[in-house]
């Protein structure tokens, strides 16, 4: 028997599965026009696309040049998806919100 005096054993209840979140890095040289603009249109893409399930890391290498070695960063601004893999990279403003959304895989190839 167990704790509930029946002879049945519970079962734990499992939590459903969370959809994986997508990580984003965005590379930038400090506070550029070109660097707030693909900020601006990834924050615009993963809300309308991700809502909820996303976090972006902006890395400005100006101030940190040390952590362009690890994504192997050679353009800026550069989008790095970190999850879910394969990891994915994307060079520019992210304004052709359809060529960002396939590089993502959030669409498929045409």
């Amino acid at each position: 028997m167990n704790s509930d005096g029946h002879g049945k054993r519970k079962v734990a209840q499992t939590k459903p599965v969370k959809p994986k979140e997508w990580e984003m890095r965005l590379y930038v040289a400090g506070q550029t026009a070109k660097s707030l603009t693909a900020f601006e249109n990834l924050k615009k893409i993963c809300e309308e696309h991700l809502a909820g399930k996303y976090s972006i890391e902006v890395i400005d290498l100006l101030e940190h040049p040390q952590l362009a070695k690890g994504d192997q960063i050679i353009a800026l601004p550069t989008l790095v998806r970190k999850l879910p893999l394969p990891v994915r990279k994307i060079i520019g403003d992210l304004s052709n919100t359809e060529q960002v959304l396939v590089g993502l895989d959030l669409r498929p190839r045409p």
